[in-house]
């Protein structure tokens, strides 16, 4: 048994430390409010994925992830952070959040030494500039070495067509090194019976504390959501593809 979210979509993973509006990102770019937005640091724990279809270009599944580095209610840091660190290791590109109000960080430099790592391509979104006034804010987060950073307000909406332009530009990459690995796939799997049934929907609901992330992780055979005997670990509705014996 196994959970697989349809890989004919690129990964692209919003990454960053706690409160510096990744949530807010996230719901801005699928275009609707999917993850719960919160002034209070470390709100995401799991992680939440959504696929992406802006109409006439590349589509892809975008994925949210709780706040790395969080030092409020360390009873999840350690799983917030591996759940984290599933999404960035799976990811074909990467959206680095940061806060430009705040500057660089301790955290912001630790997290870009293990993007660098990773070698996947990063975008660096310096968050909370409202305004063209404080555009140079973000100019100082180009030195992490992943290139321009892209000042915007999720709050606003400000320059998203930019970042728009920006993830087109990396997909198209990515679709270009890939397609010879698809077309093998194609020629090998060319007997494969492709089903056009549209999936269906199940929802898991339940009162606190009554072990529902732990009946989603049990059917899925993955540790794909935080489990605690704190009721209330899960906060947003956590939407997982999944398929058993190729249906």
């Amino acid at each position: 048994m196994s959970a697989s979210a349809s890989r004919s979509l690129p990964r692209i993973a919003i990454v960053g430390r706690p409160n510096v509006g990744k949530s807010a990102i996230f719901n801005r770019l699928v275009g609707r409010p999917i993850a719960i937005v919160h002034d209070q640091p470390g709100v995401t724990r799991d992680r939440i994925a959504s696929e992406c279809r802006p109409k006439g270009r590349i589509p892809y599944e975008l994925t949210d992830t709780g706040g790395i580095g969080a030092t409020l209610d360390d009873g999840f840091a350690a799983q917030v952070r591996a759940e984290a660190d599933i999404a960035i290791e799976t990811a074909d590109l990467i959206l680095f959040a940061v806060d430009a109000r705040d500057g660089i960080t301790t955290i912001d430099q630790e997290l870009a030494k293990v993007l660098r790592k990773g070698g996947q391509p990063v975008i660096i979104l310096a968050n909370k500039v409202d305004t063209a006034r404080t555009d140079p804010h973000a100019a100082e987060f180009s030195s992490f070495g992943f290139g321009e950073a892209i000042p915007l307000s999720a709050a606003h909406g400000r320059n998203f067509d930019v970042l728009d332009r920006r993830i087109q530009g990396e997909l198209a990459k990515i679709n270009i090194a890939t397609a010879a690995d698809e077309s093998d796939d194609s020629a090998e799997g060319s007997d494969r019976v492709i089903s056009t049934d549209r999936p269906c929907h199940i929802a898991i609901v339940g009162r606190p504390n009554v072990g529902k992330s732990s009946l989603v992780n049990g059917i899925l055979n993955d540790e794909r959501t935080i489990v605690s005997d704190v009721a209330g670990t899960t906060r947003d509705a956590v939407d997982i593809p999944y398929s058993r014996d190729g249906r």
